[in-house]
């Protein structure tokens, strides 16, 4: 079974979006290089970005978001990002009237189930929880391995906090990669248990 990894480029400050959804300069760094990091052409990154962040990519077997991710997003299309295979969609409500449900996508009620939903379909491969509400429930959960941030260097000040609404203290390992790319610092830290 594969790692649950919870992710999110983010705010120095600790901000994954602005108090209106926007992720304002937060991407900028995917678009601050010269190397292509997928295969539109759009994504640009340092090279250093690029190989950190398309190994992390191609490891990925299914994202878990929450249903206001996927409403934001208008479900990408029904097409996964980043090329995943699968999205496990943590929601209360049932699809959206109209859905294809040939779509790879997995309405999952509760962080708990999600979890293993997300893992029985990305088999040895990574389980990536979006930071935010959902993954902040993952990790009191005891549900995530590891946190991995690409840090902007912006201070919101306010906004959607990376953790969510997570009220207890969680320690996690030192932090076992740090990459300075363009615009942003990569960091990884594995979940102390």
């Amino acid at each position: 079974m594969g790692k649950v990894v919870m992710y999110a480029s983010v705010s120095v400050d600790g901000f994954i979006a602005d108090e209106n959804d926007q992720p304002g300069p937060l991407f900028d760094w995917l678009t601050s290089g010269e190397v292509p990091l997928d295969e539109s052409g759009v994504l640009k990154v340092s090279p250093t970005s690029r190989d950190y962040t398309r190994a992390y990519w191609d490891e990925i077997g299914t994202t878990i978001a929450g249903r206001h991710v996927f409403d934001l997003t208008d479900g990408w299309d029904g097409k996964p990002p980043s090329g995943i295979d699968h999205v496990v969609v943590v929601t209360h409500r049932p699809p959206p009237e109209g859905w294809d449900p040939e779509a790879p996508f997995h309405f999952v009620d509760g962080v708990e189930a999600a979890v293993a939903k997300a893992q029985e379909l990305a088999g040895d491969r990574i389980v990536e929880v979006a930071a935010g509400d959902v993954g902040g429930q993952a990790l009191a959960a005891g549900l995530v391995d590891e946190v991995r941030m690409d840090v902007a260097p912006v201070v919101f000040g306010s906004g959607k906090r990376y953790f969510g609404s997570v009220d207890a203290q969680h320690l996690l390992e030192d932090p076992d990669v740090m990459i300075q790319g363009n615009r942003v610092l990569h960091l990884r830290y594995r979940v102390r248990r």
